[in-house]
């Protein structure tokens, strides 16, 4: 099932509810946007056209941004492009420019980001496997998803997997109660491919919408990690033979470059199809969004922007360019 099936139709951009949504997005990234538009500001101070010195000072502050060098240099090159078939462009015009050339550079990389994904009958519960190293906001992201698809009619149930941390599978347990959906968990130390397989069972006997199964989130043995995880899809396919349908990354925005580390990680230890990046409130690397999504050809399905319950965003890439450029 597609997610837009899963949430139901879309509403328009010039809804209230949509607007709502706008005006959180442009409070959460407040600190990218001011510190962008400040160097932005200050580049094109004096200048009436963009020339050679205002793009290289453009790069500087797309990469002090945390959109990472290569994505940056594919900008960089977008608008030099822009600039030469136009003959001229106004630094007046620049910040038009930049937000057109990076969402066109994200469509380009996101195939199936949500807009283009097209609703398929449901088949079985729609199986979500959650990875993440501990502390980016994985199992706060898990509670706040299962609010966002109880809020829209779904019967949701979580899978306590990460069997290692019983802080995880505690913190797990206060979300369930919280949003009001059922969990499956076990001891701690128990095997997580069994609690996948359990929480899977109960899923299919209760004929459950979405199945969101948290994972350990363990970094420093990439061959156990890759081992872990295959083990735990290989035991879900006993079940539903479709799933996991989504592999989600969790990844912290406020960690900048090592997020782009992280995802690199993980997606050598599993196959990543989906990335949630949390913490972007709180800091000035918003523009790791941009960044990851680029580099690693992997849709970014969701943002988190705050810490209340509706502070988990589905990612708009046209919103977000133009919060930050706007």
């Amino acid at each position: 099932m597609a997610l837009w099936g899963l949430f139901g139709k879309k509403e328009n951009k010039g809804s209230e509810e949509n607007k709502e949504i706008k005006e959180h997005l442009d409070k959460g990234l407040k600190k990218t946007k001011e510190s962008v538009f400040k160097k932005l500001t200050r580049i094109v101070a004096g200048k009436s056209k963009v020339d050679e010195d205002v793009l290289d000072d453009l790069e500087e502050v797309l990469i002090s941004s945390d959109v990472g060098v290569d994505t940056t240099i594919r900008i960089i090159k977008r608008i030099e492009d822009r600039v030469q078939k136009d003959k001229y462009l106004g630094t007046s015009e620049l910040n038009a420019v930049l937000k057109q050339e990076i969402v066109a550079l994200l469509e380009e990389n996101d195939a199936n980001s949500l807009e283009e994904t097209q609703n398929i009958e449901k088949h079985d519960p729609y199986v979500i496997m959650v990875v993440g190293v501990n502390g980016v906001g994985k199992t706060t992201t898990i509670g706040k998803l299962a609010h966002k698809f109880k809020k829209a009619g779904k019967s949701v149930i979580l899978g306590a997997a990460d069997t290692f941390r019983a802080a995880a599978v505690e913190q797990l347990v206060i979300w369930s109660e919280r949003v009001g959906v059922p969990i499956v968990k076990q001891g701690m130390g128990s095997d997580p491919a069994s609690v996948a397989f359990d929480t899977l069972s109960k899923a299919k006997a209760m004929n459950a919408d979405v199945v969101l199964i948290d994972t350990a989130g363990r970094l420093h043995n990439k061959i156990n990690l890759m081992n872990e995880l295959t083990k735990i899809k290989n035991v879900m396919k006993k079940v539903l033979p479709n799933a996991p349908d989504e592999v989600l990354l969790v990844l912290d925005g406020s960690t900048g470059q090592n997020a782009y580390e992280q995802a690199k990680q993980f997606t050598l230890a599993t196959e990543v199809t989906s990335l949630a990046i949390t913490k972007l409130d709180g800091t000035a690397k918003g523009g790791v969004v941009i960044g990851i999504s680029d580099q690693f050809k992997i849709p970014v399905k969701y943002i988190g922007i705050g810490e209340q319950m509706d502070d988990l965003q589905i990612f708009d890439r046209e919103d977000f360019v133009n919060s930050l450029f706007e």
